[in-house]
């Protein structure tokens, strides 16, 4: 694969460059990339609000007025991830426990700390905390930040708009929505009642007649709490495989992301996982077997932007989950003489449910194709922050200058 160029880029109409702001953790490898993107095109650096600033300020009673000079003349709005930062995080639980109108939100939420509880939480590197109360805080923290940058900048436009990164977010009602607007999504395990425990899941799982499910955490990214499960409907074993962990602290079950794939076979552990999983609110879709390439099955993550497919990836791996944080082998496709059909197909899925998305702008989707010489394609999932992808180029440019070179030259055009 070639790595990003470094030669400077012939600037265009430097009129046509749109004061952005970003809201994201400033010295992580996304504002980085971002920044440089833009420095490399003669931009202006991007107006940069850190997550820690905001939350701490929520927190104190102010506003993002009090963090940025509303005098700005801001017309764009990035919003990125929130991770990589145990400060955000621990903010985020905070704004959970705060928002917390109902101890059945999202399921029966079996792990829960006070806000109090949460200010002296301190990180253990791997654990899940209560996603179910993230969660929450996550939505809460999307719903305010439009609130009061669209009072500030009344016509500032939202690069990826906050209603629709919450909507990405939650696997069950991205996969909904996604279902409802025509585009091709896998099979979910559906169920009379809501599948909150290990019991309802099995049950569902027999009537449906669906020996092979994928649980994902509904709101996990990068494989965090994704389960691969299979039971033989002739002697019931059952294999889960995982990257997640768990062990007995202070009484009470915790999990973590290992980073690496685990197997559990003894009923008693995969019941103790799918418990938590159902409670905290799962994802249950069909598992359906991927193509293959030297027997490593794939996926392709494809990035698409003002509606158009730009870069794409190819993700593999000899198990069932491809996420490349693992240490899976990635690849570009046409490295893995993928013909164009395939491609086609992998783009007019993506863009497909990107235009289930009329008021964003840029998304990384998930999209896989089923065997055989005439394969079909799925959606997988949508990622609102999917567009940090390594040494990849489109048209010579790497991910984030191709997106800021597309801004600049239409100024915003939603897909």
């Amino acid at each position: 694969m070639t790595e990003s160029l470094h030669q400077p880029i012939d600037v265009l109409d430097p009129t046509q460059d749109q004061p952005l702001l970003l809201i994201g953790n400033p010295d992580n490898r996304r504002t980085q990339g971002l920044q440089e993107a833009r420095h490399r095109l003669g931009l202006e650096p991007a107006v940069v609000l850190p997550y820690a600033q905001l939350l701490e300020n929520w927190r104190q009673g102010r506003t993002i007025a009090d963090a940025v000079d509303s005098e700005l003349p801001i017309s764009l709005i990035r919003i990125d991830a929130p991770g990589e930062d145990w400060g955000v995080e621990r903010e985020l639980l905070f704004l959970g426990a705060k928002n917390d109108k109902s101890p059945l939100t999202d399921g029966i939420c079996t792990e829960a700390f006070s806000a109090e509880q949460v200010l002296s939480l301190e990180q253990e590197w791997g654990r899940i905390y209560a996603p179910a109360q993230w969660f929450r805080g996550w939505k809460a923290c999307l719903d305010r930040m439009g609130r009061e940058a669209r009072e500030i900048w009344p016509d500032a436009r939202f690069m990826n708009d906050p209603a629709d990164i919450r909507l990405m977010f939650d696997k069950r009602a991205c996969q909904q929505h996604l279902f409802s607007h025509g585009v091709q999504v896998p099979q979910t395990l559906q169920s009379p009642q809501p599948i909150r425990s290990y019991i309802d899941l099995r049950t569902a799982m027999q009537c449906a007649g669906m020996n092979r499910v994928f649980v994902k955490l509904a709101c996990g990214s990068g494989a965090s709490g994704v389960v691969a499960y299979q039971v033989n409907p002739r002697t019931g074993d059952e294999i889960a495989e995982t990257t997640m962990g768990m062990e007995q602290a202070q009484g009470k079950m915790i999990f973590f992301n290992e980073g690496r794939l685990r197997k559990y076979t003894r009923s008693e552990e995969i019941a103790a996982l799918m418990n938590w999983l159902c409670a905290e609110g799962a994802q249950i879709e069909r598992w359906m077997p991927k193509a293959t390439l030297d027997q490593r099955a794939y996926d392709i993550r494809q990035l698409v932007a003002g509606g158009q497919a730009g870069h794409a990836i190819m993700r593999l791996s000899r198990t069932p989950i491809t996420n490349l944080h693992l240490r899976n082998e990635r690849m570009l496709p046409s490295e893995a003489g993928l013909d164009e059909q395939r491609m086609s197909l992998v783009r007019t899925a993506a863009q497909s449910a990107m235009s289930a998305f009329p008021n964003s702008w840029s998304a990384g989707i998930d999209v896989m194709l089923t065997s055989g010489a005439n394969p079909l394609a799925y959606v997988l999932d949508v990622n609102p922050f999917g567009d940090l992808l390594y040494r990849v180029q489109h048209h010579g440019l790497g991910t984030y200058e191709w997106e800021m070179e597309l801004l600049r030259k239409e100024p915003f055009q939603h897909a």
